[in-house]
């Protein structure tokens, strides 16, 4: 299986954290799964970061070593998705949102999100 990880999804993967159940961390770590994170991810991490809000306790560069560590594959913006994210219906009006369910509905691969409203987008998305 082909997954994107959302940015939660993947900070939560890298961090062992116990908001992911042990299935959901199975179909991650699977042989058979190659895991995706977008470049979109990095972006979002990098801006709530320097925000200082609290909700972003590592910068990008850390994000992308652990996700390079552990094997995920970066997965970069693309016009096609650039332009998908136009004809996505209003569900969600995050932009990073928006632009990882571009992604994951252009490649395609499955999303994995916690944002019910994300997985308002297509039934492939596997919500946790």
């Amino acid at each position: 299986m082909n997954l994107l990880l959302d940015t939660h999804v993947a900070l939560w993967a890298i961090t062992d954290s116990p908001r992911l159940s042990s299935e959901t961390r199975k179909l991650i770590t699977a042989e058979r799964t190659t895991v995706y994170v977008s470049v979109a991810s990095l972006w979002e991490i990098s801006i709530k970061h320097s925000l200082g809000r609290g909700d972003m306790p590592i910068t990008a560069q850390d994000a992308l070593g652990y996700f390079q560590t552990s094997g995920y594959r970066i997965l970069s913006i693309a016009p096609e998705h650039a332009i998908a994210v136009s004809e996505l219906p209003p569900h969600h009006h995050d932009p990073f949102d928006r632009m990882i369910v571009a992604q994951a509905l252009v490649e395609p691969l499955r999303l994995m999100t916690h944002d019910a409203l994300v997985q308002l987008y297509s039934p492939s998305i596997i919500r946790i």
